[in-house]
This record gives C-alpha cells, structure tokens and sequence, in this order.
C-alpha cells in the first residue's frame, strides 16, 4: 500500500472544513431533535395546521435554517455555496474555449436525465411506502418529520464521506453531480403527507427549487457538462469537497 508523502498530502479546502463543520451540526440537531421526540413530543404539535405560528419551538428554528438553504439553492452565490449547486446559474459558467460538441452534450444529458429519472422513481417508492405506513398508523406525524431530519444528516454524509446516488448516476463527484439541487426535494419528501403550514411550505419550496434547477437543465445544458462548462473540470476545482473521489484526476487533468 502507497501512502502519501507530506508534499503531496493536500490541506483541506475552506469550503470542505466549512462543510465538515456543518455535518457536526447536523448530527447535533439530529440528536436535539431525537431527544425532543421521545421527551418533548408535544414540540411537534407546530406541525398540525396553523399552529406554526401559535407559539415558538426549537422547531421552528430548524424550518428557518431550511428555508435559508433553499434560498441560497434559489439565487446566485459567490462564495460558501459549492459549484456543484450553483452551476444553474450563468455567472459560474465558463466556456471551454474550443468549440463545444452539440452531440456529445445533447447525449449526455439524455444519458444524466435518464439515471436521475431512475433515482426519482427509486425515492418516490420509498416515499410512497412511508405513507403507507403513516395511513396504517404505522408510524405517525411525528416521525415523518424526523425521517427528513435523519434525511437532512445523511445529505452532507453523501457530500463529504461516502454517495450511494453516486454509483447510480456514474458521475465522478458533487461538482458534476446532475441531481446535486436535488437535496431538498428528496429530503422533505416524508413531508407532503403531513399538511400544516410547517411541512407544506418545506415541501413547496424544495419543489420549486427543483424546478428550477430541471428548467435550466433543458435550458442551459451546456452549464452542467465539464466538457462545456471549464469550471466543472478537475483542474479548475476550487470546492475540493469529493476529494475521496477525484484527487488524482485533479492531479492529472
């Protein structure tokens, strides 16, 4: 076995120590809101019709910090927002100075579409089953909220450690990931069984965030394919997230 030398060892971006960060605040509030679930369960009473806005909870704390990522998924961000989420947008796009391949591009997002497709039909059983559950009375309100908060934590584990999405898409990191706006959608599917005020406009902006990430998919095709857009390349990667998956592509190309 190889190991790397002190030169050739990298330090940590700035964004994936901020990301690092982040994932230890998930867990922090993923263990917050365990405890609040088996020993303050009448904290989730927010989640019945209007009464959001009856009086104030932890959880509406955690509503706000969402509704904040989704904005930042929703206009152009310069600086703590990763490439890989803000690549719908024309001011992180940077044409390849040759002569894009119209073909190769149309191909590739045919190809892209059709395994994200596959990852949507995969969520949308699981999504599916859990209503089920929660129809049967299998499982109720209460943890179908926290199965997005446990959804929310494994988010960030897919990002900086390990993506099982990743082996299903064939895409060599976040950066050009074709679902990465995704995040929410999936995470706030449990959601749109609940009804309220809390859980439907979780659900609302996670699905307008998504589409707006597929309309510019059809759009502007060119912003997310590497070998249109220069900024997706390896060489230019500045965000190091996935570094597990590309460090020596970064080294190479």
């Amino acid at each position: 076995m190889k190991f790397e030398t002190k030169e050739e060892r990298q330090p940590m971006s700035r964004l994936r120590r901020l990301y690092m960060a982040k994932l230890a605040a998930r867990a922090v509030i993923f263990c917050i809101s365990v405890y609040l679930y088996v020993k303050m369960p009448e904290m989730f009473t927010l989640l019945e019709g209007m009464n959001f806005f009856k009086e104030f909870s932890l959880l509406h704390i955690l509503w706000l910090i969402w509704m904040m990522d989704m904005v930042f998924q929703l206009i152009p961000v310069k600086s703590r927002i990763p490439l890989g989420s803000q690549k719908l947008f024309r001011q992180r796009f940077s044409p390849i100075r040759e002569k894009i391949n119209v073909q190769n591009l149309k191909q590739y997002i045919i190809s892209t579409t059709k395994s994200a497709y596959r990852v949507l039909l995969l969520w949308t059983v699981l999504t599916v089953s859990l209503g089920v559950l929660y129809y049967e009375n299998v499982i109720d309100k209460k943890f179908l909220l926290m199965t997005s908060i446990f959804f929310y934590l494994c988010d960030l584990v897919c990002v900086l450690i390990w993506c099982p999405f990743r082996l299903m898409m064939g895409n060599r990191c976040c950066t050009t990931c074709r679902i990465f706006n995704w995040d929410h959608l999936m995470m706030f599917c449990p959601l749109v069984f609940v009804g309220g005020f809390f859980a439907a406009s979780l659900a609302a902006v996670s699905i307008l965030v998504w589409l707006l990430w597929e309309i510019c998919v059809f759009l502007y095709p060119e912003r997310f394919w590497e070998y249109s857009n220069a900024a997706l390349k390896c060489v230019n990667c500045t965000d190091k997230l996935c570094t597990q998956y590309c460090k020596k592509l970064r080294k190479y190309t």
